[in-house]
């Protein structure tokens, strides 16, 4: 699906400079001064039309032209990888996930906006989210000391979402710690009317894994030992690993739903709007469905919580993230009009109307703004409490290989098709391999028991 964003838009009420009615041919700030058309190519995702939203704002108020491709997940990652190694690429901004942003970086195909251009400042609010938006290729690492390479996008990460209402008639507190959500999700479990959580199961391109990880690094475990360090030796199954994969499969089976290893994020979402769950993990970026009379039967019944850790440890959503680089090999004149698009985009008033409009601010100025204290922005404190907590999963190119590992032995633990110990030491044992393969300095544990 290709198409352009309509140029001649009137809005109100929107602009980085506190414009108020914008009207195309007026007097534009001259940090948005016209450039040449670029193109975006992105995903479609519950966050999409918020996006879309801002650049309809960036339309109006600049002028300047810019057309959105939009594919599945997979079908954009895949665009993406053609038009980078194409003697001429395609796409301008590319619209990176978590799980292969440091693929672009490595390989080469994202041109640091520094570079381009040299006085570009970023915004002291913008989120870095844990400095992925740096890559220094000297040590092959996502690391602050290196060049500024992308800005974020989307600062997604998973959050608890609770029933307040049940809460409030049950004289229940918001969990802080994985003890405390077990004995709620238990608390309110009564199937089939009510689930006490439904969680993700199923295999995917970045699925079951993505909902594990609050639970992993949660309890103090993770994947590997210390990736910033250049050490890739797997951890995954330590005991840490193992009491987290046993407690995520334990609430599936006495708190959650029977088809936990068949569900994906869209029976998720389901189970909580048609108000069959009492919790869900999900990433933030289906907040508005919630509130949404078309879709959901649990209007302004949600409130939103940190994940859970364990007593003495932080929250530790992993991001599942998005960056907007800029590709290396496209003309010149667009890649500085590219450049001008992310200006804008960082700023305050543009995430300002990301968020008017359904989406997640990157800008951690506009969580102090006025609209947090609204209703229906509820979910904005939580969010700013757990962002500065998110971990970056993986900080190598080929991630995308652990994540297939991690999707078929995690679903098949879950689906009690093998013991959690087995699934944890298996998968350790092909991650190791693959991190072998690609040259790094790796390892592993002795097999759990």
């Amino acid at each position: 699906m290709t198409f352009t964003i309509p140029r001649r838009t009137i809005l109100k009420g929107i602009g980085a400079a506190g414009l108020g009615t914008i009207i195309p041919g007026a007097i534009r700030p001259l940090h948005a001064a016209s450039v040449a058309p670029i193109t975006v190519v992105i995903n479609q995702s519950p966050w999409f039309e918020s996006f879309r939203k801002t650049v309809e704002a960036y339309e109006a108020e600049t002028g300047n032209k810019v057309e959105l491709d939009v594919n599945p997940f997979a079908g954009s990652l895949e665009k993406q990888r053609n038009s980078v190694r194409a003697s001429e690429g395609q796409y301008d901004v590319l619209i990176m996930n978590s799980g292969w942003f440091t693929e672009m970086y490595a390989g080469g195909f994202v041109e640091a906006i520094t570079d381009i251009d040299p006085g570009f400042k970023l915004d002291p609010d913008v989120y870095t989210l844990g400095d992925t938006i740096y890559y220094n290729a000297e040590k092959k690492s996502v690391t602050n000391d290196g060049k500024l390479m992308s800005i974020p996008v989307s600062p997604l990460i998973p959050m608890l979402y609770y029933r307040g209402d049940l809460y409030k008639e049950a004289g229940l507190s918001a969990p802080k710690t994985f003890a405390e959500l077990e004995a709620n999700a238990r608390k309110l479990h009564n199937p089939p009317e009510m689930y006490g959580i439904v969680q993700r199961g199923a295999r995917g391109p970045h699925t079951v894994a993505y909902d594990f990880y609050p639970y992993l690094y949660g309890m103090g475990g993770g994947i590997f030992k210390d990736q910033s360090a250049g050490n890739y030796s797997v951890t995954l199954n330590s005991t840490e690993g193992k009491e987290a994969l046993d407690y995520y499969i334990r609430l599936a089976k006495e708190a959650g739903h029977p088809k936990t290893a068949a569900s994906d994020q869209a029976e998720v979402i389901q189970a909580m709007v048609t108000g069959h769950s009492a919790h869900i993990m999900m990433v933030i970026a289906a907040w508005s469905q919630m509130d949404d009379p078309n879709k959901s039967a649990i209007v302004d019944k949600v409130e939103w919580a940190p994940p859970p850790s364990a007593p003495g440890l932080p929250t530790a959503p992993g991001l599942g993230h998005w960056l907007a680089g800029i590709s290396k090999n496209v003309p010149d004149d667009r890649k500085r009009a590219a450049v001008e698009f992310l200006r804008w985009f960082q700023t305050k008033a543009a995430q300002l109307e990301t968020a008017k409009a359904g989406g997640i601010p990157v800008n951690a100025a506009v969580y102090k703004e006025p609209i947090a204290e609204e209703r229906k922005y509820r979910w904005m404190k939580p969010l700013a409490e757990a962002l500065p907590h998110a971990v970056n999963i993986y900080q190598f190119p080929e991630a995308s290989e652990v994540i297939a590992v991690l999707e078929v032995g995690l679903n098949r633990a879950v689906a009690g098709e093998v013991p959690s110990a087995d699934a944890l030491n298996g998968m350790s044992d092909e991650i190791e391999k693959i991190m072998a393969g690609h040259s790094y300095k790796t390892g592993k544990l002795d097999p759990i028991k």
